[in-house]
C-alpha cells in the first residue's frame, strides 16, 4: 500500500571536533498549510569514515530498532576547492531489535549532494516483500 503524505524533516550532521560525524533526524506529517499535525520518525546516531572513501554509519530509533550500515562516498562535482556534488551510498550491515519492534529484513540509503540540497532515499525490506521505495526526501540548508 503506497500512501503520499506532506512531511517535513529536520536533519542535523554535526560535530565535535573528533573523527565522526553527529547524526539526528525527525520527521512530521504536515497539513496542506505545512504546518506539523503529527511527529513520524526520529533517528540518532554517527557517521563513521573509513580508508578508501567508505563509512559507517550507526542509527538508533525510539521504535526499538538498531542499525549497522556500511557504503561508500564518491565525490561527483569540485568547483573551485569546494564540494558541489557527492553521494554516499550504503546498505545494512547488521539490524538489532527488541522483541516489540517491528521486523525488518534489509535496508538501502543514498544521500546525495544535489544543486546544494541533500536529496535522499531509504529502501527497505520486511518480511514477505523485496527491497522496496519506503521515503524518499530533498532537503534544503536552512540557517
Amino acid at each position: 500500500m503506497e500512501t503520499d503524505i506532506q512531511v517535513g524533516q529536520e536533519l542535523s550532521i554535526s560535530h565535535d571536533g573528533r573523527p565522526f560525524l553527529i547524526h539526528w533526524s525527525r520527521t512530521w506529517q504536515l497539513d496542506d498549510d505545512g504546518e506539523r499535525v503529527a511527529p513520524l520518525a526520529i533517528e540518532s546516531g554517527f557517521w563513521r569514515p573509513a580508508p578508501d572513501n567508505e563509512c559507517e554509519l550507526l542509527l538508533a530509533h525510539p521504535t526499538g530498532i538498531l542499525e549497522s550500515w556500511f557504503g561508500k562516498t564518491t565525490v561527483t562535482g569540485i568547483v573551485d576547492a569546494q564540494i558541489t556534488g557527492a553521494r554516499v551510498e550504503l546498505k545494512t550491515d547488521a539490524i538489532v531489535r527488541t522483541q516489540s519492534a517491528k521486523e525488518i529484513n534489509a535496508g538501502q540509503r543514498m544521500y546525495g549532494l544535489v544543486e546544494e540540497k541533500l536529496a535522499w532515499v531509504y529502501d527497505m525490506a520486511i518480511p514477505g516483500t523485496e527491497m522496496s521505495s519506503h521515503v524518499s526526501f530533498l532537503l534544503s540548508k536552512q540557517a
